[in-house]
């Protein structure tokens, strides 16, 4: 497919992605399967010689109890990282960086404090425990939001995809970053009535329930694209996850520098984006890196902002079809197991040319299906045809007749 520029772009900025710690139970349910430790990503050097690798996070914490919420890193958000090198996100930047988008960022929380979303973040519900979602014990839900639309710091630090895109956080997890159906479906309808047009969903649930069933449903009739993990932080291969089983939920898988991580889950694949061994910033702004398809969901939702922003008419299944048909598509049959319809393009969704079924317009202009070519006039001449043919048979039919009638006459006179 594409491993020659993964690879390329691995040599130019990829970082080490440490080991992820394991999940912990979540007082009011099972927690989120276990992460084990995430593949090495080759690693570039640092802003100086003596520079200490970032360290990571991951959708859920073994030690906090014992050590408290997570520690700001000590290393500044200084490198940005195979992962922006890979998606060129500053070349879509003239034509749109996510202005006037909400996306909800539904996971562990979004430091209030982040200063890569001064002034464009808004403070949804904790719908787990008490107070609103601007504290993030984890650290998870704010290194993906940092991913989706962080502006880049004056010294080259990573930036996310739609950095003018405002944040809604909304925080559905324990202390631990565990949490379950009943709580996803409760943040998704909570960013939905908040007035989010992109969901991206950043910690999956092994299982189903009505409750987040019928808030996905609630979403795409309010007209908001739900993006969500195809598989648990650090598993490569899983039992399908929710919400992105579900019908209508862009389920992201993630790729690493030199291609797809793994396998590929045994979920449905809709589309790729880079996840593994990504860098961004974290809880007071230092530098951090994760890997798996939470951060891949996080690049897709920042993608899907860029694009919204540019076309705002857009329904949630037209948005996913520009992101899936302006992606990296593999030589293979589609939707492939890993990368489902390809690895995602945000330069590609902004700027290649809009199909004739999905015209430009301005914005607030209703989208206008194109009818197809107009027939009629086909149809006219083959009516005129069939007639003409018509006329045709029957004076040949009248000739006929007539010819047997004088052949009976003249046998009876004889």
């Amino acid at each position: 497919m594409t491993g020659g520029r993964w690879v390329g772009v691995a040599l130019a900025g990829a970082l080490l992605a440490p080991a992820v710690p394991a999940a912990v139970a979540a007082p009011v349910a099972p927690a989120v399967p276990a992460a084990p430790a995430a593949a090495a990503v080759p690693s570039a050097p640092a802003s100086s010689a003596t520079a200490e690798p970032p360290p990571s996070l991951a959708q859920t914490r073994q030690d906090v109890q014992q050590n408290g919420c997570l520690k700001p890193s000590e290393r500044p958000a200084d490198t940005a990282g195979w992962a922006q090198a890979a998606l060129r996100p500053e070349d879509a930047w003239p034509l749109s960086r996510g202005a006037g988008v909400s996306v909800a960022v539904v996971g562990s929380g979004v430091d209030a404090a982040l200063p890569a979303l001064a002034g464009r973040l808004q403070l949804g519900p904790r719908v787990y425990g008490t107070g609103d979602a601007g504290r993030d014990c984890v650290g998870y839900g704010t290194f993906t939001a940092a991913l989706v639309a962080g502006r880049r710091t004056g010294d080259g630090g990573p930036a996310g995809l739609a950095p003018e895109a405002r944040v809604l956080a909304v925080a559905v997890t324990d202390d631990a970053g565990a949490t379950t159906p009943d709580l996803l479906g409760s943040g998704i309808r909570a960013a939905v009535d908040k007035g989010a047009r992109v969901i991206a969903v950043v910690v999956p649930v092994p299982g189903p329930s009505d409750a987040l069933s019928d808030a996905v449903k609630y979403a795409a009739a309010h007209g908001a694209l739900i993006l969500a993990p195809a598989a648990p932080d650090g598993r490569s291969s899983s039992a399908p996850v929710f919400p992105a089983s579900y019908p209508g939920v862009l389920a992201v898988a993630s790729t690493g520098p030199n291609g797809p991580a793994g396998a590929g889950p045994e979920g449905r694949v809709d589309l790729a984006a880079p996840g593994e061994g990504v860098t961004g910033a974290g809880p007071g702004g230092g530098l951090f890196t994760a890997s798996g398809p939470g951060c891949a969901t996080a690049y897709a939702a920042g993608a899907a902002a860029l694009v919204l922003a540019l076309r705002p008419e857009l329904t949630p299944e037209q948005l996913t079809r520009r992101l899936e048909t302006t992606a990296y598509h593999p030589g293979t049959r589609l939707p492939d197991a890993t990368v489902g319809f390809g690895v995602l393009d945000p330069v590609a969704a902004v700027t290649a040319s809009w199909p004739a079924a999905a015209p430009a317009a301005a914005p607030g202009a209703p989208v206008r299906v194109d009818p197809g070519p107009d027939r009629s006039k086909a149809w006219r001449a083959l009516a005129v045809a069939g007639g003409s043919a018509g006329v045709i048979l029957l004076v040949g039919f009248g000739g006929l007749t007539a010819r047997l009638g004088r052949r009976r006459a003249g046998r009876a006179a004889d």
